[in-house]
């Protein structure tokens, strides 16, 4: 069988790090008899999908030049359960399959199917959680007397995210870590998020 083995790093100077993926991937494809074809994102972050390795890997699969997408470590293909969920999805559809080491999710195997809709549904969950804290949250806010929305430049929605994080009990901290690994900007200026940066946007709200 012919898979796409994939590596990445945060970084392009951490070579040893696409070597212990590409040894990892090699021993499974020596004890499965697989064909591999290597495909790279040296310096790319995993928050998303939405790079030019994993673009061309999709192709091919869609394609039919390879049978399995396969990774060494499931964070090297996305930190994100959701994203990692859609890929699930296409695969399914396309009729590839997707194989991460570590957590042995194989879609080519019933058992790995199997764990892999679980995830996916535990995905899907998340996301409607995250919605519905989301509402409430900014019920509450607007119960206290929080006036939502911006005159200054930060984006009004970005304004909303935070007090609704913060009525859902997150701490400072947590909320300017989630935003700057969104890659939100504080305002037309860019820059990033620090719990001070979360407190003043609250109390600036809270008493506008």
């Amino acid at each position: 069988m012919k898979v796409i083995g994939y590596l990445r790093v945060s970084t392009s100077q951490q070579e040893y790090g696409i070597e212990a993926q590409r040894r990892t991937i090699e021993a499974q494809a020596e004890l499965r008899g697989w064909t591999v074809e290597w495909i790279e994102d040296a310096g790319r972050s995993g928050k998303d999908i939405n790079r030019p390795g994993i673009s061309s890997a999709l192709d091919q699969l869609k394609r039919g030049e390879a049978e399995a997408l396969v990774v060494s470590k499931l964070d090297r293909l996305s930190r994100s359960l959701a994203d990692f969920a859609r890929l699930l999805e296409t695969a399914s559809k396309q009729g590839w399959g997707v194989v991460a080491i570590d957590l042995g999710i194989d879609t080519t195997t019933p058992t790995g199917e199997l764990v892999a809709n679980i995830m996916a549904s535990v995905s899907r969950w998340e996301r409607q959680m995250i919605g519905l804290r989301t509402r409430e949250g900014l019920a509450v806010a607007k119960a206290n007397g929080v006036r939502l929305g911006s005159p200054v430049l930060m984006d009004p929605a970005v304004e909303e995210r935070i007090v609704a994080e913060r009525a859902a009990g997150r701490t400072l901290a947590a909320i300017a870590a989630g935003l700057n690994d969104d890659q939100t900007v504080v305002s037309g200026r860019g820059g990033r998020f620090y719990p001070s940066t979360i407190r003043g946007v609250l109390g600036r709200l809270q008493n506008g």
